[in-house]
């Protein structure tokens, strides 16, 4: 990718740089803008872990302003700092009032998102079936995406699905056992990729 925008660009029509699955092409596009833009992607990272709380963020301050406080220096004193006390410690308040809000928020389930290869026994295994039966498992914290099927030789094609998992609640050997207990289809399943969300 030459640049963030020829990469947004790309984006908007797929979910990954090359194919249907994360790939090393991610990982080439993430380290080439992580290294041009280090701060934009540490800001990025930072601000992204506050996305459930962007309402009850404070106000911006704007650079004018801040200036403009420190030009209005009294010299000679006055009733101002019983003014910024009540400021201090309404602003103290606040912020002790969104720690708390914060703390008491249940924190967003840890989430993965995996893409999983399954085999089937030979070129006559009915494909639509197999991955009929594979959907057709449900589980609490499993979300089932999309699937393709990769020639593997032979006339034999592999499924290939993507899935998010929540770490909590679904066990990825559970699973790859459910899927395998179909033995009119399934011969195994590996996971093919796997990254936090």
């Amino acid at each position: 990718m030459s640049s963030i925008a020829d990469l947004e660009k790309k984006l908007t029509a797929t979910s990954y740089v090359d194919g249907a699955a994360p790939s090393q092409a991610d990982v080439a596009a993430f380290k080439t803008i992580q290294k041009e833009y280090p701060s934009f992607t540490r800001w990025l990272a930072h601000i992204h872990t506050f996305v459930d709380d962007f309402e009850s963020l404070p106000a911006a301050t704007s650079a004018a302003a801040e200036e403009e406080d420190d030009d209005e220096v009294d010299l000679f004193g006055s009733d101002d700092d019983e003014v910024d006390e009540e400021a201090e410690a309404l602003k103290a308040k606040r912020i002790a009032e969104y720690n708390a809000k914060k703390a008491n928020k249940p924190k967003p389930a840890a989430k993965s998102i995996v893409t999983l290869d399954v085999k089937p026994w030979d070129d006559e295994t009915d494909l639509e079936e197999l991955v009929a039966n594979v959907k057709k498992i449900e589980q609490e914290g499993l979300t089932w995406g999309a699937h393709t099927w990769i020639p593997v030789g032979y006339g034999i094609k592999k499924l290939q699905i993507n899935l998010v998992i929540e770490d909590e609640k679904v066990s990825l050997d559970e699973l790859q056992q459910t899927i395998e207990e179909d033995e009119d289809h399934v011969q195994s399943t590996d996971v093919a990729a796997m990254q936090k969300l």
